[in-house]
């Protein structure tokens, strides 16, 4: 008995930790910063097969951007919510985009391409960054899964930074009601 209630008090401190962490992690640029310019490989976007920048052609519109390790079923989710929510708000300008940081370029194109298709997004670009890290200036911790940034007028106004498990349904949920922070 004694045992047991020692692995339950242990799980108990390793669950809280493991919150704690989550609550604690810092990625990407904080709100107030300015988003820098970088340059992104367009897999789905208007822009296909190009490399742009992303950042520079939605100037002081809102944006969203989302920074990916990996296309899950989360993931999935978001992007889909995201892009019914960018086609709710073509008056207001809203914009999104994803970003896959990667060092493996032609399997993403091709996650990425089935992704859109499967899902039928029409309003977010998937793209690719190659380079695992994340751009420089965007200080993308290693260990952040998912890191969202949202911005208007270059000024970051919502920063979602979720280790690897850390987006579900109930923080998809909450990303897509933080839009309206940078909504009029």
């Amino acid at each position: 008995m004694k045992r047991f209630a020692v692995v339950a008090s242990i799980l108990a401190v390793a669950c809280l930790s493991l919150k704690l962490s989550a609550a604690e992690l810092k990625s990407g640029l904080e709100p107030g910063d300015a988003p820098a310019a970088f340059n992104v490989h367009d897999v789905t976007g208007p822009s296909a097969g190009k490399s742009l920048c992303y950042r520079c052609q939605y100037g002081n519109r809102p944006v969203v951007s989302v920074f990916t390790r990996e296309i899950d079923q989360n993931v999935t989710d978001l992007i889909k919510q995201l892009d019914a929510t960018v086609g709710r708000n073509q008056d207001n300008q809203l914009k999104a985009f994803v970003v896959l940081l990667t060092d493996d370029r032609e399997a993403a194109e091709e996650q990425l391409a089935d992704v859109a298709k499967q899902n039928k997004i029409e309003h977010v670009p998937l793209t690719i960054f190659e380079n695992a890290q994340g751009p420089e200036a965007y200080q993308i911790s290693g260990n952040a899964d998912v890191s969202v940034m949202m911005w208007v007028e270059s000024g970051v106004k919502v920063n979602h930074a979720l280790p690897k498990g850390g987006l579900d349904k109930r923080t998809v949920k909450s990303i897509v009601a933080d839009t309206s922070k940078i909504l009029n």
